[in-house]
């Protein structure tokens, strides 16, 4: 078994291929090739938390694990808020191939989901990006979501202005895309053609009447059923997808709420992202609609990515 370490990640995990991987694996998962165990969750203390996963990608691929602890209030320049390791079985012998930083692995995954269902959901004249949070999401849907659209500009907000306007300068130098930051979350988001969620809010702090007519929404920050990023009215105001229809009926906050409070029924949620991959739903059937993918991350993410990065490193060296 080899180690992966968060730089070589980095280093071997582009962003385009990573999109690719993610289609691909998320096709798998709506095709029922793939297997994955609902996460399990044990809160800790202080909003802590520590997640195990477990999952294959089906007949003749690689299965594993990923066991993360999530520490939403680290300090600045801390470490990363998601530590782990992801480990991953080979599908013939069953013995461990490689471990990897999960950390690593999480963040480009997940920003490479939501540029891939921004890729099927989004206008393709979308010139607009709007991101909500200042974290390590941030970071990785500012570099991901160019991948598939050519913004002309990206709008940051966040709760610390400084910490908003130290990355949306950094984002213009590592993507040549103006990049300004925003002191309130309507002025952000005003006639964006994609806005991302990346937050630890409790609450709602995107609405519906902030939400301009043909915007895609990728609500990533809430994990669990408890914290949620939209309100209800917003939920029922888009066309709904989910990266898991099983976990998000089970563990998406947004969408659970806003089944509770009556704004909308299961039947809201029309189906996967990888379900619009295949063809099998519709995704976008006009310029004026809203869309929502709501992101809830999946073994089967990390197990696709993670071999990715294993196959590469072996490929590179002559194994």
């Amino acid at each position: 078994m080899i180690f992966i370490s968060a730089e070589q990640i980095a280093q071997t995990l582009g962003y385009a291929d990573c999109i690719e991987v993610m289609r691909a694996a998320m096709a798998r998962l709506s095709s029922g090739e793939t297997k994955q165990m609902l996460r399990q969750i044990l809160p800790l203390d202080q909003g802590r938390m520590f997640g195990i996963m477990g999952g294959t990608l089906g007949p003749g691929g690689p299965f594993g694990s990923k066991l993360v602890s999530v520490m939403p209030h680290r300090a600045e320049g801390g470490p990363p808020s998601h530590q782990g390791a992801v480990v991953i079985f080979d599908p013939v012998s069953g013995a461990p191939l490689c471990q990897l930083e999960a950390g690593m692995v999480t963040a480009i995954r997940t920003a490479s989901a939501s540029a891939m269902a921004t890729d099927v959901l989004a206008r393709k004249d979308a010139r607009i990006l709007a991101i909500l949070g200042t974290g390590e999401q941030a970071w990785h849907h500012a570099c991901a979501l160019p991948v598939v659209r050519p913004f002309d500009e990206i709008r940051i907000w966040g709760r610390s202005p400084d910490r908003a306007r130290t990355l949306a300068e950094k984002i213009s130098e590592r993507t040549g895309i103006a990049c300004a930051s925003c002191s309130e979350v309507a002025g952000t988001v005003a006639e964006a053609d994609v806005i991302c969620t990346v937050t630890g809010a409790a609450e709602p702090i995107l609405t519906a009447g902030m939400v301009s007519p043909g915007a895609h929404v990728n609500v990533v920050g809430s994990s669990f059923d408890g914290p949620r990023e939209i309100d209800d009215a917003l939920v029922a105001a888009g066309r709904f997808f989910a990266d898991s229809r099983a976990s998000v009926l089970a563990q998406g906050a947004e969408l659970r709420h806003a089944m509770a409070s009556g704004a909308v029924t299961e039947a809201h949620l029309l189906g996967e992202i990888g379900d619009v991959v295949l063809g099998n739903v519709p995704g976008r059937k006009g310029p004026e609609e809203i869309t929502i993918y709501k992101s809830l991350g999946h073994i089967v993410q990390d197990i696709a990515a993670g071999y990715h990065v294993y196959e590469m490193i072996r490929k590179e060296g002559g194994q």
